[in-house]
């Protein structure tokens, strides 16, 4: 597949930087997260497993956490190619990363893929997370046929 084939989004949109609620911020995932990142899910691995659009192949698993910036660079790269947007999930009081937003294209047709998780002592903003995620989504985000791992339908 293509690179202008991967991407989800046409050219001309302006792929947003931020969401803000008052329980969670999103920006765009980079290695500049990765100790707390690394912190964040290798402390939640059962129940990120526990979460709907989870496993996703073989993550998690354990690694490193040089292994875990490299993967981060990657989700960067990714980003800044358009080819897929994953978002961190902080914490607006302090900045603590609390979780992740993944936005890919879908492997088994048209559209864009998303799945999300929050950290084990966060599990309280899986379903907030979701849906703020899903209407922010629907009202801003050129996507179609998007479907959100194990949670209810999008209207598109």
């Amino acid at each position: 597949m293509s690179i202008e084939s991967a991407r989800i989004v046409p050219l001309e949109f302006d792929v947003p930087t931020t969401l803000r609620e008052p329980r969670f911020v999103l920006e765009p995932l980079g290695p500049q997260h990765n100790e707390r990142d690394y912190a964040a899910w290798t402390t939640s691995i059962d129940h990120l497993r526990l979460t709907p659009g989870f496993p996703w192949g073989d993550w998690p698993h354990e690694m490193t956490l040089d292994a875990n910036r490299g993967d981060l660079e990657e989700h960067a790269a990714d980003f800044a190619t358009r080819r897929g947007f994953t978002y961190t999930v902080l914490d607006p009081a302090d900045g603590d990363v609390i979780g992740c937003v993944y936005i890919y294209p879908r492997r088994d047709g048209p559209g864009a893929q998303v799945r999300s998780w929050v950290r084990a002592d966060r599990a309280d903003l899986d379903v907030p997370l979701a849906e703020g995620v899903a209407a922010w989504l629907e009202a801003g985000w050129p996507l179609e046929h998007v479907h959100y791992a194990g949670r209810p339908a999008l209207s598109r």
